[in-house]
Parts: structure tokens; C-alpha cells; sequence
């Protein structure tokens, strides 16, 4: 099928919500873990800091498999990608809650990591395939609305779950939600044509071992006694990179997509992408920081004070993706960038005596800048790449996102390490330095007249 058609109803309605269900479990499983650690090293009697390695493992293996899973998901269909990442999901988490020591339960995460991998690298094509572009802004802005919705609640939930049963159950609970799922996929997604080609597996390893050693340089970077070993790894990761984006140069349908970067617009929209990302992760790590020792607040003030930021986001997702059908992203992009830069300027002058209310509508303002600019970028992205290279652009969206919140994580890492008292707050003014910078690149857009703008046409039921 074209993207052109999308899916009838009643049938896009069960697509898209066989989508959201694999998704909000991918990305649930990035963050719901982190509450469980006390509890996973105390009744696994493992040490403190060898449990952390129950979150890299599975934010490692999601980041180094986004790629070579999305250029499968070109080759084989989409649908097939997105049903085995749920099928290995779901095996990932059942042996999670079976798990009796921690390697069993990194082995197992690692597993999990593979099928979110699976999940997110195809989500955003086949959402291209499920809505027409009448109505495909829609489509990414609801997307964008589980995805902050997640993001919000996961902490809740999984103190929710911590109070009334054991860690097993935060990744016990995946398995009914993947089982339904894998029934709904069976007849609601819709199976776009495979590109019968070979599997470039020297590029896959190569670009695991580049995005591996990327992540574990950066996060290196962030502690005193492992800067040498992070600056070395780094180091290689560029230099493999390097290599690695040579050996793409030519090929008609690249694991690394090196081919839709021809495009300006891609380019920008992910260049916007990777600075947004990064400006998300230096102020939410930040914030609590910064409210609890500059402003004073205790740690319940501080949850609550933090909160408009995403409740934001989750509103105005489906507002923005609405405008991205009819409004051109750079400027929709643009504005959001600029509110979010605007708002983390706020928080970073404000002083001791600063009132809640003066905390709320800066934290209001930043949510409704990110939200207003996640779903018209990523339609721009997603629609400025061919249909048969879907895949392609919906990896290189996923591996953005977590590259640039992996930089801001470091960056923010890095400050603590260099100047403990005033961290906090230099984040704050940097993380809105880089999203000035991103709207610069998105207002950028202006000038070129892409395919990624809004298509116009009939209006479609909704889903």
C-alpha cells in the first residue's frame, strides 16, 4: 500500500492503538526501572553500583540496534519488524520477572532492549502508512502525546507498583499488554511492500560499536576518574564514524541514512531534533537540583513544581500535530524552540524568595514550547524522506532523540563534577542556549520549499 491511502476505518483507529501499546511499554521500560534499583540490589543481594547496569543495558542495546532495525524494517516490512520487536519484548520481560540474579536480569534486559529496539525503530513509518497525509500531522502528534504522557506518569507508576508488589511485577505487567498487542498487529497493521535487498551486517556491527562506544564515552565524560577512559571513547567513536559514514557514501538504500541527508530539510529537522532532545535532559535533570538547593523547596514541592512541564507537553501535541497539517514546521518549530528557551531563561533568574506560581507558568511555558514543537518536527522529518526509505527516517527520529538526551545527561554530569554549587543553574542557561540555537535552525527552513511541508487535501474522519 501507498501512504497516500492510509488505512479505513475502523481499521486505522486498532493500528494505531496496537502502535501506542508497543510504544509506551519501549519507552516505559527506558525509565521505570531506575525507582527499582534499592529494591533489585537488596533482594538480589547485588552491589549498589553494578545494579545501575539494569538501566544501560537496556538503553545501550535500544540505541545500538535502532538503526540496523529500522533498515530491516525497509527491507522486510514494517509490520514484520514491529511484531518480532513485540514477540522479543515480551520473552525480554517475562524472564526480567523470572530473573534470580543480576546477570541473569542485565542478559534479560539486554533481550528487552532488542524488541524495544524492534518497536521504535519502525513506529513512526508505519504511523506514516496509517494515516494519510491529509491527516499524518495528527497521527505524530498523538504519537507524541503517549510519549509525554509516559514520561510523566512512569516515575508514578512504578512507586505505584513499588508499594504494593515486588520489582518483578514492573516488568511483568509488559506481558499481558504485549500478548494483546501481538493479536491486534496480526490483522490491523498494515503490511507495506518489503525492498527485497541484502542486510549490510558489516555496517550494522559498525554502527553498533560506533553508537556503544559514543554512549559509554559521553557518560564517561560525566565522572572524574573515568574522563580519560570517556575522552578515548569518544575519540574512537569518530573516528569509526567517519569510517563508517564512507562506507555508506554510494549505497542505494544505507543502514547509516546517509542518503536522506541529501535533503536540507531532513537535515535541519534533525539538527533541530538532536538540540531540543538535549535541551530536555540538561533542565529535567537540573531542575529538581536547582528547586530543592537554589529555591528552596522540599522534595514533594518539588515533583509537583515540575509537573506542568509535561502535562504541557502531552496538551499541546495533538495541537501542534493538528497546525503541522496545515502550518509549515519551521515556523511552528521555531516558535515552540523559542517559548521553551524563553521559559528556562525564567526559571534560571529567579531567587530564593520566588512564589510557586512564579515556578508553575515558566514550567507551563517550557512544557508548551516542546510540545509545540515535537510533532510538526517530526512530520517534517518523517515527510521529507520517500516512502520506501520510511524506515530509514523513523530510526534516525528515534536515534536522535536519544542521542541528544544522552548528551544532555553527560553535559549536565560533567557541570556537577566541575562546579557542584552552581550547576544546576549553568544548566539551566545552557539547555536554553541550545534551544535558542535549535529554533535558529528550524526558522532556517523558511526558505526551502519541501515535500515534508503539510499536504492539503479532503479532511478525514478521525481516528
Amino acid at each position: 500500500m501507498q501512504p497516500e491511502q492510509g488505512l479505513p476505518q475502523p481499521q486505522r483507529t486498532w493500528a494505531i492503538l496496537t502502535v501506542f501499546f508497543g510504544l509506551i511499554m519501549a519507552v516505559l521500560d527506558g525509565s521505570i526501572a531506575n525507582i527499582a534499583l534499592p529494591s533489585i540490589s537488596r533482594e538480589l543481594q547485588a552491589d549498589p553500583s553494578s545494579t545501575i547496569w539494569v538501566v544501560n543495558a537496556y538503553q545501550l542495546t535500544v540505541t545500538v540496534c535502532l538503526l540496523p532495525l529500522s533498515s530491516l524494517g525497509d527491507i522486510l516490512g514494517y509490520k514484520r519488524v514491529y511484531r518480532a520487536g513485540l514477540a522479543t519484548f515480551l520473552l525480554g520481560s517475562l524472564l526480567c520477572a523470572l530473573a534470580v540474579n543480576l546477570p541473569m536480569l542485565v542478559a534479560a534486559r539486554v533481550l528487552q532492549g532488542i524488541g524495544g529496539a524492534g518497536i521504535m525503530s519502525v513506529n513512526t513509518a508505519l504511523v506514516r502508512f496509517i494515516y494519510p497525509p491529509t491527516r499524518l500531522g495528527r497521527g505524530i502528534g498523538l504519537n507524541a502525546l503517549v510519549v509525554g504522557v509516559t514520561i510523566a506518569v512512569g516515575p508514578s507508576l512504578g512507586a505505584l507498583i513499588l508499594a504494593v508488589a515486588s520489582w518483578k511485577w514492573l516488568f511483568a505487567v509488559n506481558v499481558p499488554v504485549a500478548i494483546v498487542a501481538l493479536v491486534l498487529s496480526r490483522t490491523s497493521l498494515p503490511a507495506t511492500p518489503p525492498q527485497p535487498r541484502e542486510f549490510d551486517y558489516r555496517s550494522a556491527l559498525l554502527s553498533a560499536l560506533v553508537f556503544g562506544m559514543f554512549i559509554l564515552g559521553v557518560d564517561g565524560l560525566g565522572h572524574a576518574r573515568w574522563r580519560i577512559a570517556g575522552a578515548a571513547g569518544m575519540a574512537a567513536a569518530v573516528m569509526l564514524g567517519w569510517l563508517l559514514v564512507r562506507r555508506q557514501h554510494g549505497r542505494p538504500a544505507p543502514l547509516v541514512p546517509v542518503d536522506l541527508f541529501s535533503s536540507r530539510s531532513f537535515t535541519l529537522a534533525v539538527g533541530t531534533s538532536f538540540c531540543s532532545f538535549m535541551t530536555q535532559m540538561l533542565a529535567f535533570i537540573a531542575l529538581p537540583f536547582y528547586l530543592e538547593y537554589q529555591l528552596g523547596r522540599s522534595l514533594q514541592e518539588t515533583g509537583l513544581l515540575i509537573t506542568p512541564w509535561p502535562l504541557m507537553v502531552a496538551v499541546m501535541a495533538t495541537v501542534s500535530g493538528r497546525l503541522s497539517d496545515r502550518y509549515p514546521a519551521s515556523i511552528l518549530a521555531g516558535i515552540g524552540l523559542a517559548m521553551l528557551a524563553g521559559g528556562l531563561v525564567g526559571l534560571a533568574t529567579l531567587g530564593p524568595d520566588a512564589g510557586s506560581l512564579d515556578i508553575v507558568w515558566r514550567m507551563a511555558m517550557c512544557g508548551t514550547g516542546f510540545g509545540f514543537f515535537q510533532s510538526p518536527n517530526n512530520r517534517a522529518m518523517i515527510g521529507a524522506t520517500p516512502p520506501e526509505r520510511s524506515g530509514g527516517a523513523s530510526g534516525a527520529q528515534a536515534t536522535t532523540r536519544l542521542l541528544g538526551q544522552t548528551s544532555g545527561t553527560a553535559v549536565v554530569a560533567l557541570l556537577f563534577s566541575l562546579t557542584p554549587t552552581g550547576a544546576a543553574r549553568i544548566a539551566l542557561y545552557l539547555a536554553a542556549v541550545v534551544a535558542a540555537l535549535g529554533a535558529l535552525i528550524s526558522l532556517s527552513r523558511l526558505r526551502d520549499a519541501s515535500g515534508a511541508e503539510p499536504a492539503r487535501g479532503a479532511v478525514e474522519p478521525d481516528a
